[in-house]
């Protein structure tokens, strides 16, 4: 679509990197209005949120790096200027920021642990919502071939340079279909939290449906190249294997939370 929005001079002002700024200031927004609610502190929340963008850039671009070399990319082109420009894989972004998540709580930021993941993730799904509008934007993550009506045709030679995408190939708007997942994981999340039943919940349906709705968008994925070679024969990819753990591990919270929770009321 518009990979460079406008340039001032010979700076171009990328439209991705633009609508990750968005995505953190609108999904910071909404996690502080959640903590709110629990009586937690809307500038610890802030700091915490610094803290998982950081790691989650870093992360994203990690894991990218990682499945290119097992994809038998040539290491002069995953070390290059397109890999610092490229978006990277979120669920890189994601697992590193739940790492410094739990790890930044354990040392003890005056923040509960399960209470506080239930503010935060509302506003993950919001922020990446906004963000797959980015990768829209700048054509990376596209999809399959499709003549469906609204199928999308890309023709900004910037988007095939830095990832691949076709050139004047209607193709599945995949980036779209992601965004409106992340928009309906957000909506249960939000409809889900004043009923919930033990602290973390809303963290762990976090991943059991953001995991779900990874491995259903991923059938109109086209950047196939994604996974290593012997596993796409097994139906696998990188975004499948991250959404499959992403719901093991929601399901493991889940039931280890809902557990303590329960023993918790009986010693009562």
């Amino acid at each position: 679509m518009h990979p460079v929005l406008f340039e001032i001079g010979s700076f171009p002002l990328g439209t991705y990197g633009l609508l990750l700024a968005i995505a953190f200031f609108a999904g910071t927004a909404l996690a502080k209005r959640q903590a709110r609610r629990d009586g937690l502190a809307p500038a610890a929340i802030t700091d915490l949120a610094i803290a998982m963008l950081i790691s989650a850039i870093l992360g994203s671009k990690l894991l990218m790096v990682i499945v290119d070399l097992f994809s038998g990319v040539p290491a002069r082109e995953v070390f290059s200027f397109a890999t610092l420009r490229a978006g990277g894989a979120i669920h890189g972004g994601i697992i590193a920021a739940t790492a410094v998540f739990f790890w930044k709580l354990r040392k003890g930021q005056g923040l509960p642990l399960r209470i506080t993941g239930d503010a935060l993730v509302p506003g993950v799904a919001l922020g990446q919502a906004i963000g797959r509008l980015g990768c829209f934007s700048a054509g990376c993550c596209y999809g399959t071939e499709s003549h469906l009506p609204w199928a999308a045709t890309f023709r900004d030679p910037i988007a095939h340079l830095f990832s691949g995408t076709p050139m004047g190939l209607p193709l599945h708007p995949v980036q779209i279909y992601n965004t409106l997942a992340n928009l309906a994981v957000m909506a249960v999340l939000l409809l889900a939290r004043p009923k919930r039943t033990f602290q973390g919940q809303i963290f762990a349906l976090y991943f059991l449906v953001e995991g779900l709705g990874r491995v259903v968008t991923e059938t109109w994925r086209g950047d196939v190249d994604r996974g290593t070679g012997w596993l796409h024969w097994a139906w696998l990819s990188t975004g499948r294997l991250t959404g499959i753990a992403f719901m093991l591990l929601g399901l493991g919270l889940w039931l280890v939370w809902s557990r303590r929770q329960g023993l918790s009321q009986e010693t009562k």
